[in-house]
């Protein structure tokens, strides 16, 4: 694509319930993974592939969250308020598509994340959309490189980065939490709970689901004896990199 989208959406609203007890007395996206929580894990990489303005959905717990992200200077974040009724991902996006505006915009989840190797992921998923062939664009992760992941694969990849769905295939690959969509799909969509399976597999249908896989250290966090399991992923990343965190989750300003 020409132009890096500039917007973007955080789905943080969900209940956690896996990470119990730890969730009984805050939401999940601000549990800490090496002294930084998911929520920013997340606003971090937007941040590094030039997002400006980031919506983040809110329901359990929602005040901790508002206030969390009322100290961040970049991205400028927006909350989405589902506090009376929790939308699921998809429900979510489209009751905030007001703010994400008309052109196409990053989807995170705010419970996994990534340590890039040198150019972020995001900005690469950038560079790869192609809206005349796409609706969505997957970022997807080989299980090789994925720590925390206690389910199957998700998506077969042909050459060309069409996808489908493996079935479970142990030569697919896993969704990564994060893809760029263009809101035509969501064209009269109603803002009630359901989810973005529903336009995965429309996409699926119509020859336009993508993908791309990252390139580093995938990790997600769903159950409290993941943490020490992504504490140890991180330090071994960086280990293995000549740059600090900092470095590797901080502004990237060579991608235009």
């Amino acid at each position: 694509m020409t132009t890096r989208p500039k917007t973007a959406m955080v789905l943080a609203a969900g209940l956690g319930k896996r990470m119990r007890p730890i969730t009984d007395t805050m939401p999940k996206p601000l549990v800490r993974i090496s002294g930084k929580t998911l929520l920013d894990w997340s606003l971090d990489s937007l941040a590094r592939a030039g997002v400006d303005k980031v919506i983040v959905n809110v329901h359990y717990f929602p005040e901790q969250i508002v206030a969390h992200v009322a100290a961040r200077r970049a991205p400028r974040v927006v909350i989405s308020d589902e506090s009376e009724t929790l939308l699921d991902s998809a429900g979510g996006i489209v009751h905030a598509l007001p703010e994400l505006g008309g052109t196409p915009f990053y989807i995170v989840n705010a419970d996994t994340f990534w340590i890039d190797i040198s150019v972020p992921n995001l900005a690469r998923l950038a560079l790869a959309w192609d809206a005349a062939k796409m609706d969505i664009l997957l970022m997807l992760a080989d299980p090789q490189s994925a720590t925390g992941h206690s389910g199957g694969t998700d998506f077969l990849m042909a050459p060309d980065g069409a996808l489908r769905r493996s079935k479970g295939d142990p030569t697919g690959l896993i969704y990564a939490g994060a893809a760029i969509v263009h809101p035509r799909l969501f064209k009269n969509a109603p803002a009630v709970p359901h989810s973005l399976n529903v336009y995965f597999d429309a996409a699926i249908a119509a020859g336009r689901l993508f993908g791309m896989p990252l390139h580093g250290r995938w990790i997600t966090v769903g159950t409290p004896d993941a943490i020490p399991l992504a504490e140890a992923a991180v330090a071994a990343a960086l280990a293995g990199s000549p740059g600090t965190l900092a470095e590797l989750t901080g502004p990237f300003t060579e991608f235009k």
